[in-house]
């Protein structure tokens, strides 16, 4: 049996509609599809435990959102609709397995009693189902990118074509990263679990560490026309919140929901009406999100007070200083460059060093972030890394180092992939020879 993506607007089947009635069938049709899209990520979740395969799981779904879509609109739609699809979905399992002849040896390999009626509800375990999905789909024998891929079609819903979209890249080559996904999850026989003890911890950084990468796609996009992916960040808190509420004694789980939702107030105002980027200083703040903040405050609280601070607790602690500033001169710049150098120690990371070099900047001058930041110059990883020069530009420009900054702006400008970052950095190198032309005369 072949897996294949939901159809997010499926076809009525002709046979079920009559002419009086194709009103409430639209209507049915319409409530189905919406039905469909909330409880799909758990039905899958159930099924995958269930037949211990992704593949056969979607495929059920598909089947019972068929089923869904034949008798609703006859027989009204069920007080617990996800039940119900799951309920038939399981039973399409049974006679799959009885088809193939394997019924007695599958259904007693799982455990589970051929009376359909006699299994247990459908909700029961379904917190323990999905958080066990987010274990399978982030599995650190995938690829960062397939992690991502997987994770945001079997646990956010969304189809191949609507993942393609956001990171840009066609659905057919999308299609077969879901694909090798899959494939590599059942050669390497990946048991469909939560774990425990410290492979629980292990396997839960892998988890955060994807959904963090989806936010930052959205946040920031790699490559493109546009700065920002917004779909991409609203996944991904929604995914968290889900995280926070099936492991809720997990600090940095905590931690990166107010990493993410603190960081995505700032959404509205990063760009302006022509979608060119906002720089963070320049934002106007009455265009952030309070909402978000507040949620990603009250989410930071939680983690801090847990137990000693990870790397996501400490970064929502940065984030909640620059919330915290009603201006841009109110921020508390040492307390931010405290926080970084802590950062730093848990988790070293030139990236983390580039970043305490711009706060260090800003609480005791731009000569003392570029020390850092020159020292950087030599680390291999940040060799193609465009916000190095950018940061550095940045820092020349203030000490009055015109003819090196903009060397450097025309540096990061080549080296950025996003079209809307990069004339950014062209107009910066643009006034920055303007101002070298001024001073010449």
């Amino acid at each position: 049996m072949a897996a294949y993506d939901i159809d997010p607007q499926p076809t009525m089947p002709t046979d079920i509609v009559s002419d009086d009635s194709v009103a409430r069938s639209r209507a049915t049709h319409r409530a189905i599809e919406t039905v469909f899209r909330m409880e799909r990520a758990r039905i899958v979740a159930a099924l995958t435990r269930f037949t211990r395969s992704v593949d056969l799981a979607e495929e059920l779904a598909q089947d019972a959102l068929i089923a869904a879509l034949r008798n609703w609109p006859v027989s009204g739609i069920p007080d617990k609709p996800g039940a119900w699809l799951i309920t038939s979905a399981r039973r399409r399992a049974i006679d799959h397995f009885r088809r193939a002849k394997m019924a007695n040896g599958k259904l007693a390999l799982l455990g589970i009693d051929a009376d359909v009626e006699a299994m247990a509800e459908p909700e029961d375990g379904m917190g323990d189902d999905m958080l066990g999905l987010m274990f399978v789909s982030c599995h650190p024998v995938l690829s960062a990118d397939a992690r991502a891929a997987l994770t945001l079609r079997l646990v956010g819903g969304l189809t191949t074509e609507e993942i393609a979209r956001a990171y840009l890249v066609s659905e057919a080559a999308m299609a077969q990263r879901i694909i090798r996904a899959k494939r590599t999850l059942s050669d390497a026989c990946v048991p469909f679990e939560v774990p425990a003890g410290q492979d629980r911890a292990d396997r839960l950084s892998s988890v955060l560490e994807v959904l963090y990468l989806v936010f930052n796609e959205g946040y920031s996009a790699t490559r493109g026309d546009d700065w920002m992916r917004p779909q991409l960040c609203q996944e991904a808190m929604r995914l968290g919140r889900m995280l926070a509420l099936l492991a809720p004694n997990d600090t940095e789980v905590h931690g990166l929901v107010a990493l993410m939702e603190i960081q995505a107030s700032r959404l509205p105002a990063r760009t302006d009406a022509d979608g060119k980027p906002i720089l963070l200083l320049d934002q106007i703040r009455s265009r952030w999100d309070h909402l978000l903040i507040n949620r990603g405050l009250a989410a930071l609280a939680k983690a801090e007070a847990m137990q000693q601070p990870g790397p996501y607790t400490l970064q929502a602690a940065i984030a909640a200083c620059h919330a915290r500033a009603h201006a841009a001169e109110q921020t508390n710049w040492p307390r931010i460059a405290a926080l970084y150098a802590a950062l730093a120690a848990l988790a070293p990371s030139p990236v983390i060093e580039l970043n305490r070099a711009m706060a260090l900047a800003m609480a005791f001058g731009p000569a003392a972030g570029l020390e850092l930041a020159d020292q950087l110059m030599l680390e291999p990883a940040l060799r193609n890394y465009h916000l190095l020069p950018s940061v550095r530009a940045d820092l020349l420009m203030k000490l009055g180092r015109l003819g090196e900054a903009l060397g450097e702006f025309e540096r990061a400008a080549a080296l950025t992939q996003n079209e809307r970052e990069r004339a950014m950095l062209v107009e910066r190198a643009q006034a920055c020879r303007a101002e070298l032309a001024g001073k010449a005369k």
